[in-house]
Protein backbone atom coordinates (compact mmCIF):
# COMPACT_ATOMS: atom_id res chain seq x y z
CA UNK A 1 0.00 0.00 0.00
CA UNK A 2 1.09 3.61 -0.34
CA UNK A 3 0.45 7.14 0.10
CA UNK A 4 0.17 9.54 -3.20
CA UNK A 5 0.97 13.29 -3.22
CA UNK A 6 0.81 16.05 -5.92
CA UNK A 7 3.37 18.80 -4.91
CA UNK A 8 2.09 21.86 -6.62
CA UNK A 9 2.45 19.52 -9.76
CA UNK A 10 1.32 21.34 -13.25
CA UNK A 11 1.70 20.36 -16.92
CA UNK A 12 1.43 22.83 -19.70
CA UNK A 13 0.79 22.05 -22.91
CA UNK A 14 3.06 23.92 -25.67
CA UNK A 15 1.16 26.81 -26.82
CA UNK A 16 -1.83 26.16 -24.75
CA UNK A 17 -3.41 29.40 -23.31
CA UNK A 18 -3.65 27.86 -19.55
CA UNK A 19 -1.83 25.08 -17.91
CA UNK A 20 -3.63 21.58 -17.89
CA UNK A 21 -2.91 21.17 -14.72
CA UNK A 22 -1.64 23.94 -12.35
CA UNK A 23 -0.11 23.76 -9.29
CA UNK A 24 -2.09 20.45 -8.02
CA UNK A 25 -1.63 20.14 -4.25
CA UNK A 26 -3.26 16.96 -3.43
CA UNK A 27 -2.66 14.04 -0.53
CA UNK A 28 -3.98 10.65 -0.90
CA UNK A 29 -3.69 8.32 2.14
CA UNK A 30 -2.63 5.07 2.38
CA UNK A 31 -5.46 2.55 0.97
CA UNK A 32 -7.97 5.81 0.22
CA UNK A 33 -10.66 5.96 -2.39
CA UNK A 34 -10.29 9.23 -4.08
CA UNK A 35 -12.26 10.17 -7.20
CA UNK A 36 -11.25 13.33 -9.35
CA UNK A 37 -13.99 14.82 -11.11
CA UNK A 38 -15.28 17.68 -12.52
CA UNK A 39 -16.57 18.68 -16.64
CA UNK A 40 -15.11 17.89 -19.65
CA UNK A 41 -11.33 19.10 -20.33
CA UNK A 42 -10.71 20.44 -16.26
CA UNK A 43 -7.49 18.27 -16.08
CA UNK A 44 -8.57 15.55 -14.16
CA UNK A 45 -7.06 12.87 -16.71
CA UNK A 46 -4.08 14.42 -17.39
CA UNK A 47 -3.85 14.22 -13.59
CA UNK A 48 -4.20 10.84 -13.36
CA UNK A 49 -1.71 10.25 -16.50
CA UNK A 50 1.18 12.56 -14.84
CA UNK A 51 0.72 10.51 -11.90
CA UNK A 52 0.84 6.95 -14.56
CA UNK A 53 4.10 8.90 -15.61
CA UNK A 54 2.06 8.85 -19.06
CA UNK A 55 2.34 12.82 -18.95
CA UNK A 56 5.25 15.06 -18.22
CA UNK A 57 5.13 17.00 -14.52
CA UNK A 58 6.35 20.39 -16.50
CA UNK A 59 6.71 21.79 -12.75
CA UNK A 60 6.81 20.51 -9.36
CA UNK A 61 6.51 16.71 -8.23
CA UNK A 62 4.75 13.58 -7.45
CA UNK A 63 5.39 11.16 -4.89
CA UNK A 64 4.43 7.64 -4.20
CA UNK A 65 5.31 6.53 -0.88
CA UNK A 66 7.48 9.24 0.21
CA UNK A 67 9.07 8.38 -3.06
CA UNK A 68 9.89 11.15 -5.81
CA UNK A 69 8.91 9.41 -9.54
CA UNK A 70 8.14 12.63 -11.26
CA UNK A 71 11.06 11.17 -13.64
CA UNK A 72 10.70 7.57 -13.42
CA UNK A 73 9.06 5.72 -16.25
CA UNK A 74 5.91 4.17 -15.87
CA UNK A 75 6.47 0.62 -15.31
CA UNK A 76 8.80 1.69 -12.46
CA UNK A 77 6.12 3.43 -9.98
CA UNK A 78 4.28 0.21 -9.03
CA UNK A 79 1.07 1.06 -10.43
CA UNK A 80 -1.97 -0.71 -12.31
CA UNK A 81 -3.88 1.86 -14.73
CA UNK A 82 -7.68 0.53 -15.76
CA UNK A 83 -8.27 2.15 -19.09
CA UNK A 84 -11.87 3.43 -20.42
CA UNK A 85 -11.67 0.83 -23.29
CA UNK A 86 -10.42 -1.90 -21.33
CA UNK A 87 -7.64 -2.07 -23.52
CA UNK A 88 -7.65 -5.99 -23.76
CA UNK A 89 -5.41 -8.08 -26.32
CA UNK A 90 -8.30 -9.66 -28.35
CA UNK A 91 -6.45 -12.46 -29.60
CA UNK A 92 -5.70 -13.46 -25.92
CA UNK A 93 -7.68 -16.07 -23.73
CA UNK A 94 -9.10 -13.98 -20.55
CA UNK A 95 -6.38 -16.28 -18.52
CA UNK A 96 -3.50 -14.80 -21.14
CA UNK A 97 -4.87 -11.70 -20.85
CA UNK A 98 -4.54 -11.45 -16.39
CA UNK A 99 -1.54 -13.10 -16.72
CA UNK A 100 0.42 -10.86 -19.41
CA UNK A 101 2.11 -8.81 -17.08
CA UNK A 102 3.09 -10.96 -14.38
CA UNK A 103 5.16 -13.55 -17.60
CA UNK A 104 6.83 -10.42 -18.53
CA UNK A 105 8.32 -9.72 -15.11
CA UNK A 106 9.24 -13.47 -15.43
CA UNK A 107 7.17 -14.81 -12.25
CA UNK A 108 6.94 -18.34 -11.70
CA UNK A 109 4.40 -20.13 -13.45
CA UNK A 110 2.54 -21.58 -9.92
CA UNK A 111 2.73 -17.98 -8.88
CA UNK A 112 0.71 -16.48 -12.08
CA UNK A 113 -1.69 -19.39 -11.60
CA UNK A 114 -2.26 -18.89 -8.47
CA UNK A 115 -2.96 -15.29 -8.48
CA UNK A 116 -4.86 -15.25 -11.62
CA UNK A 117 -6.94 -17.61 -10.50
CA UNK A 118 -7.35 -15.72 -6.88
CA UNK A 119 -8.44 -12.54 -8.98
CA UNK A 120 -10.76 -14.30 -11.43
CA UNK A 121 -12.68 -15.91 -8.38
CA UNK A 122 -12.89 -12.40 -6.80
CA UNK A 123 -14.37 -10.67 -9.97
CA UNK A 124 -16.50 -13.59 -10.47
CA UNK A 125 -14.65 -14.99 -14.16
CA UNK A 126 -13.72 -18.29 -12.96
CA UNK A 127 -15.50 -20.00 -15.92
CA UNK A 128 -14.61 -17.33 -18.43
CA UNK A 129 -11.19 -17.89 -18.17
CA UNK A 130 -10.65 -19.50 -21.42
CA UNK A 131 -12.49 -17.07 -23.17
CA UNK A 132 -11.62 -14.46 -26.00
CA UNK A 133 -12.83 -10.89 -24.88
CA UNK A 134 -15.00 -10.75 -27.93
CA UNK A 135 -17.09 -13.45 -26.52
CA UNK A 136 -17.67 -11.55 -23.42
CA UNK A 137 -20.06 -8.21 -22.14
CA UNK A 138 -18.88 -5.05 -21.58
CA UNK A 139 -19.06 -5.84 -17.99
CA UNK A 140 -17.41 -8.86 -17.99
CA UNK A 141 -14.53 -7.11 -20.24
CA UNK A 142 -14.16 -4.37 -17.56
CA UNK A 143 -13.79 -6.95 -15.04
CA UNK A 144 -11.39 -8.57 -17.23
CA UNK A 145 -9.34 -5.33 -17.12
CA UNK A 146 -9.65 -4.81 -13.41
CA UNK A 147 -8.47 -8.16 -12.81
CA UNK A 148 -5.24 -7.70 -14.90
CA UNK A 149 -4.41 -4.96 -12.51
CA UNK A 150 -5.38 -6.90 -9.45
CA UNK A 151 -2.89 -9.58 -10.20
CA UNK A 152 0.08 -7.24 -10.39
CA UNK A 153 -0.36 -6.46 -6.67
CA UNK A 154 0.81 -2.58 -7.32
CA UNK A 155 1.22 0.00 -4.85
CA UNK A 156 -1.71 2.12 -6.43
CA UNK A 157 -4.54 1.27 -9.03
CA UNK A 158 -5.69 4.13 -11.31
CA UNK A 159 -8.77 3.98 -12.92
CA UNK A 160 -9.54 6.76 -15.66
CA UNK A 161 -13.56 6.55 -16.65
CA UNK A 162 -13.60 2.77 -16.37
CA UNK A 163 -17.68 2.66 -16.51
CA UNK A 164 -18.02 4.90 -19.38
CA UNK A 165 -18.60 2.66 -21.89
CA UNK A 166 -20.87 0.32 -19.82
CA UNK A 167 -25.42 1.35 -19.84
CA UNK A 168 -26.82 2.53 -16.88
CA UNK A 169 -28.21 -0.51 -15.17
CA UNK A 170 -24.37 -2.42 -15.36
CA UNK A 171 -22.79 1.07 -14.04
CA UNK A 172 -24.75 0.91 -11.33
CA UNK A 173 -24.08 -2.70 -10.36
CA UNK A 174 -19.98 -2.50 -11.48
CA UNK A 175 -19.74 0.69 -9.60
CA UNK A 176 -20.69 -1.04 -6.68
CA UNK A 177 -18.34 -4.30 -7.08
CA UNK A 178 -15.59 -1.44 -7.39
CA UNK A 179 -16.24 -0.26 -4.67
CA UNK A 180 -16.68 -3.40 -2.67
CA UNK A 181 -13.36 -4.75 -3.91
CA UNK A 182 -10.82 -1.49 -3.43
CA UNK A 183 -12.53 -1.93 -0.06
CA UNK A 184 -11.74 -5.43 0.21
CA UNK A 185 -7.89 -5.04 -1.05
CA UNK A 186 -7.10 -2.02 0.79
CA UNK A 187 -5.14 -1.00 -2.21
CA UNK A 188 -5.07 2.97 -2.68
CA UNK A 189 -7.31 4.37 -5.87
CA UNK A 190 -7.39 7.11 -7.55
CA UNK A 191 -10.49 7.45 -9.98
CA UNK A 192 -11.42 9.33 -12.76
CA UNK A 193 -15.11 10.20 -13.62
CA UNK A 194 -16.92 13.35 -15.45
CA UNK A 195 -20.37 11.69 -13.58
CA UNK A 196 -20.88 13.25 -9.94
CA UNK A 197 -23.00 10.59 -8.76
CA UNK A 198 -20.66 8.02 -9.53
CA UNK A 199 -17.83 10.12 -7.53
CA UNK A 200 -20.02 10.75 -4.54
CA UNK A 201 -21.10 7.47 -4.30
CA UNK A 202 -17.90 6.07 -4.68
CA UNK A 203 -15.09 7.71 -3.28
CA UNK A 204 -14.23 8.03 0.56
CA UNK A 205 -13.30 11.58 -0.81
CA UNK A 206 -13.78 13.73 -3.64
CA UNK A 207 -11.62 15.98 -5.58
CA UNK A 208 -13.60 18.36 -7.75
CA UNK A 209 -11.21 20.29 -10.32
CA UNK A 210 -12.20 23.17 -13.41
CA UNK A 211 -9.86 24.39 -15.62
CA UNK A 212 -6.92 22.27 -14.30
CA UNK A 213 -7.63 24.29 -10.79
CA UNK A 214 -8.33 22.03 -7.40
CA UNK A 215 -11.56 23.47 -6.12
CA UNK A 216 -12.37 21.66 -3.38
CA UNK A 217 -11.29 17.99 -1.79
CA UNK A 218 -13.77 16.55 0.98
CA UNK A 219 -15.79 13.71 2.08
CA UNK A 220 -18.66 13.25 -0.58
CA UNK A 221 -21.17 14.41 2.64
CA UNK A 222 -18.92 18.10 2.68
CA UNK A 223 -19.00 18.76 -0.43
CA UNK A 224 -22.55 18.65 -0.73
CA UNK A 225 -23.15 20.27 2.52
CA UNK A 226 -20.93 23.12 2.54
CA UNK A 227 -19.69 23.28 -1.15
CA UNK A 228 -16.89 25.93 -1.15
CA UNK A 229 -17.68 28.05 -3.44
CA UNK A 230 -20.16 28.13 -6.60
CA UNK A 231 -18.80 26.30 -9.27
CA UNK A 232 -19.05 23.38 -6.64
CA UNK A 233 -22.01 23.43 -5.39
CA UNK A 234 -23.48 23.82 -8.85
CA UNK A 235 -21.68 21.37 -9.94
CA UNK A 236 -22.19 18.45 -6.97
CA UNK A 237 -25.73 17.12 -6.68
CA UNK A 238 -28.70 15.95 -9.30
CA UNK A 239 -30.61 18.25 -9.98
CA UNK A 240 -28.30 20.89 -9.59
CA UNK A 241 -28.72 23.53 -7.06
CA UNK A 242 -31.04 26.30 -7.56
CA UNK A 243 -28.26 29.34 -8.06
CA UNK A 244 -29.41 33.11 -8.14
CA UNK A 245 -27.16 36.06 -7.82
CA UNK A 246 -29.86 38.66 -6.52
CA UNK A 247 -30.07 42.03 -4.57
CA UNK A 248 -28.27 42.32 -1.23
CA UNK A 249 -30.58 44.84 0.87
CA UNK A 250 -30.87 45.29 5.10
CA UNK A 251 -33.39 43.14 5.48
CA UNK A 252 -31.27 40.08 3.58
CA UNK A 253 -30.91 38.80 0.16
CA UNK A 254 -34.11 40.12 -1.77
CA UNK A 255 -35.57 36.83 -3.59
CA UNK A 256 -38.49 38.43 -5.11
CA UNK A 257 -41.33 38.23 -2.34
CA UNK A 258 -38.91 36.23 0.28
CA UNK A 259 -36.39 38.58 1.96
CA UNK A 260 -33.38 35.41 3.07
CA UNK A 261 -31.75 35.91 6.18
CA UNK A 262 -28.12 37.26 5.83
CA UNK A 263 -25.98 37.40 8.66
CA UNK A 264 -23.92 40.67 9.56
CA UNK A 265 -20.92 38.90 8.78
CA UNK A 266 -22.08 37.41 6.03
CA UNK A 267 -23.29 40.77 4.52
CA UNK A 268 -19.68 42.39 5.52
CA UNK A 269 -17.99 39.47 3.67
CA UNK A 270 -20.60 40.35 0.71
CA UNK A 271 -19.78 44.09 0.34
CA UNK A 272 -17.58 43.76 -2.78
CA UNK A 273 -19.95 42.09 -4.77
CA UNK A 274 -21.27 45.41 -6.12
CA UNK A 275 -24.24 45.45 -3.82
CA UNK A 276 -25.53 41.69 -5.12
CA UNK A 277 -25.34 37.95 -3.27
CA UNK A 278 -25.75 35.13 -4.46
CA UNK A 279 -27.98 32.25 -3.23
CA UNK A 280 -28.30 28.70 -3.66
CA UNK A 281 -30.85 25.99 -2.01
CA UNK A 282 -31.27 22.35 -3.53
CA UNK A 283 -33.71 21.27 -5.25
CA UNK A 284 -34.54 18.74 -2.03
CA UNK A 285 -34.37 21.52 0.26
CA UNK A 286 -36.91 23.46 -1.15
CA UNK A 287 -40.58 23.32 0.14
CA UNK A 288 -44.16 24.24 -2.31
CA UNK A 289 -45.86 25.95 0.29
CA UNK A 290 -49.66 27.78 -0.08
CA UNK A 291 -49.87 30.54 -1.73
CA UNK A 292 -50.59 32.96 0.92
CA UNK A 293 -47.20 31.66 2.56
CA UNK A 294 -44.95 34.05 1.51
CA UNK A 295 -43.45 31.68 -1.46
CA UNK A 296 -42.01 32.70 -4.51
CA UNK A 297 -44.67 32.02 -7.53
CA UNK A 298 -43.44 29.78 -10.20
CA UNK A 299 -45.00 28.61 -13.56
CA UNK A 300 -44.21 24.79 -13.52
CA UNK A 301 -42.95 23.61 -17.58
CA UNK A 302 -42.15 20.19 -16.39
CA UNK A 303 -42.81 17.72 -13.75
CA UNK A 304 -40.82 14.15 -13.82
CA UNK A 305 -42.45 11.72 -11.90
CA UNK A 306 -39.54 9.35 -10.48
CA UNK A 307 -42.03 6.99 -8.93
CA UNK A 308 -40.85 7.95 -5.31
CA UNK A 309 -40.98 11.54 -5.52
CA UNK A 310 -41.22 13.85 -8.60
CA UNK A 311 -39.01 16.68 -9.63
CA UNK A 312 -41.13 20.00 -10.44
CA UNK A 313 -39.10 22.20 -13.39
CA UNK A 314 -40.52 25.62 -13.69
CA UNK A 315 -39.76 29.88 -14.28
CA UNK A 316 -40.35 32.59 -11.89
CA UNK A 317 -39.68 36.77 -12.00
CA UNK A 318 -36.85 37.70 -10.79
CA UNK A 319 -35.75 41.06 -10.07
CA UNK A 320 -33.39 40.92 -13.21
CA UNK A 321 -36.46 38.80 -15.12
CA UNK A 322 -37.04 35.26 -15.44
CA UNK A 323 -35.23 32.22 -13.91
CA UNK A 324 -35.39 28.42 -14.35
CA UNK A 325 -35.83 26.85 -10.69
CA UNK A 326 -36.28 22.83 -10.01
CA UNK A 327 -37.85 21.55 -6.63
CA UNK A 328 -37.81 17.73 -5.52
CA UNK A 329 -41.43 16.86 -4.04
CA UNK A 330 -43.12 13.82 -3.35
CA UNK A 331 -45.28 12.84 -5.51
CA UNK A 332 -48.51 12.88 -3.58
CA UNK A 333 -48.41 16.18 -4.46
CA UNK A 334 -47.21 16.26 -7.47
CA UNK A 335 -48.45 19.76 -9.23
CA UNK A 336 -49.60 19.91 -13.13
CA UNK A 337 -47.90 21.50 -15.86
CA UNK A 338 -48.95 24.88 -16.34
CA UNK A 339 -49.63 24.97 -12.52
CA UNK A 340 -48.45 28.41 -10.64
CA UNK A 341 -46.95 27.22 -7.33
CA UNK A 342 -45.16 28.59 -4.61
CA UNK A 343 -42.07 27.94 -3.39
CA UNK A 344 -39.32 28.54 -0.48
CA UNK A 345 -36.22 27.41 0.48
CA UNK A 346 -36.19 25.69 3.86
CA UNK A 347 -34.38 27.32 6.98
CA UNK A 348 -31.22 26.10 7.48
CA UNK A 349 -30.18 24.97 4.20
CA UNK A 350 -29.57 28.14 2.15
CA UNK A 351 -25.97 28.40 0.55
CA UNK A 352 -24.77 32.06 0.09
CA UNK A 353 -21.60 33.49 -2.08
CA UNK A 354 -19.82 35.94 -2.53
CA UNK A 355 -20.97 37.55 -6.13
CA UNK A 356 -17.71 38.77 -7.76
CA UNK A 357 -15.78 35.93 -6.33
CA UNK A 358 -18.08 33.32 -6.25
CA UNK A 359 -16.21 32.02 -2.65
CA UNK A 360 -18.69 30.52 0.07
CA UNK A 361 -19.57 33.20 2.77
Amino acid sequence: MATVTYDKASRIYPGAPRPAVNELNLEIGDGEFLVLVGPSGCGKSTSLRMLAGLEDVDRGRILIENKDVTNLPPKSRDIAMVFQNYALYPHMSVYDNMAFALKLRKTSKAEIDRRVKEAAQLLQLDEFLARKPKALSGGQRQRVAMGRAIVREPQVFLMDEPLSNLDAKLRVQTRSQIATLQAKLGITTVYVTHDQVEAMTMGHRVAVMLDGVLQQVDTPRALYDTPKNVFVAGFIGSPAMNIKTVPLSESGAAFGPLAIPVSREQAAAAQNGGGKITVGFRPEATDIVGPDQGGLPIDVDLVEDLGSDANVYGHGELEHGLERFVVRTDRRHMPHMGETVYIKPQTGHVHLFNAASGERL
